[in-house]
């Protein structure tokens, strides 16, 4: 064949092309590894609910001074009686020093019960002058239906980007890349909660706007990989569907790379400053949107387009199979 018939059926590919279809039972290895790590996790760690999901009370006091937290929390367990979780911080209104403590309640706190913690947080801390700054009560209900809202949300977004790729990529085989990209997302997001459970993190709103955030992240970067497919098919009408996702996803590797190392290291930077200023609260959210997004990067280049072809390579096979027949 010409140097000219090479150029014309077949697009320019820097460096190698890797037989990323190959590694269909590493692939299965991760995600198997992945659910083996969740499920050892919540058993030898607890899955720990904030407050929103479980309910309970969260109350917030201004002081003065340094304070210790550890005897803050027994203070309040001596009168509360049930485990307590205390974090101080500053007010985004004056920049006074705050401590909030938040512990588990079915029936909220009462007036009374409020003022006798007040007062012997007082006593226990006179130096500090603590006032009460702000009290809520969640009511377990309230938890449950905020935690189904945030399934729905996710679900419906996951429906619509199923339609959406259906739609857009529906030459390539619409329906089945889009359940696919939505199979690597479910890894992307069980890697994010693996994290949380591993590190001692709460499950709280951070969690969900983690979901989310890997959600579009793991989804845009899928849809590069399939454009590129779309696109070589057009080059190579004659590849086959492991030649065209191995070659897009050659083509995508540098740039996936490069884009992942920026936005991964922009979460790190933050989750360094996060523990030298010592707002521990963030950590919730940054640690396990970082390891979601080095599954993003991952799933976009082995889990989707690879499942995919499994799939619909299945599918041909059972179409010969009767065609035979």
């Amino acid at each position: 064949m010409s140097k000219k018939n090479t150029q014309t059926s077949a697009p320019a590919v820097t460096g190698n092309v890797y037989d990323f279809c190959s590694k269909k039972k590493m692939i299965l290895g991760i995600v198997i590894g992945v659910v083996v790590v969740i499920l050892l996790g919540a058993i030898i760690r607890g899955v720990n609910f904030a407050i929103e999901f479980k309910g309970g009370t969260i109350i917030t006091y201004t002081y003065q001074g340094d304070i210790d937290t550890n005897s803050v929390a027994d203070t309040v367990k001596e009168v509360i009686g049930s485990t307590v979780t205390v974090r101080t911080g500053e007010s985004l209104d004056s920049g006074g020093k705050q401590i909030t403590i938040s512990f588990t309640s079915d029936e909220g706190l009462t007036a009374d019960r409020q003022t006798e913690l007040t007062e012997a947080l007082r006593n226990n801390f006179a130096d500090n002058q603590l006032e009460i700054y702000d009290s809520n009560d969640v009511a377990p209900s309230t938890g449950r239906e905020f935690l189904v809202k945030c399934l729905v949300a996710v679900l419906f977004a996951a429906i619509i980007v199923i339609i959406y790729i259906a739609i857009r990529f529906r030459n390539i085989g619409g329906w089945s890349a889009g359940v696919c990209s939505i199979f690597a997302l479910c890894h992307d997001i069980l890697v994010a909660i693996a994290a949380t459970i591993v590190f001692g993190f709460e499950f709280n709103s951070n969690i969900v706007a983690v979901i989310l955030t890997i959600l579009g992240y793991s989804i845009n970067n899928t849809i590069v990989i399939y454009d590129r497919i779309r696109e070589d098919r057009k080059l190579m009408p004659k590849a086959s569907l492991n030649e065209l996702i191995n070659t897009a996803c050659s083509q995508s590797l540098t740039r996936s790379i490069r884009t992942s190392i920026t936005t991964i290291g922009t979460m790190l930077v933050v989750t360094i400053v996060v523990l030298v200023t010592g707002y521990d609260s963030l950590l919730s959210f940054s640690v396990p949107l970082m390891f979601g997004l080095i599954s993003g990067t991952y799933s976009s280049l082995f889990v989707a387009p690879v499942t995919w072809s499994w799939w619909k390579n299945k599918q041909d096979k059972k179409t010969n199979e009767k065609i035979k027949k």
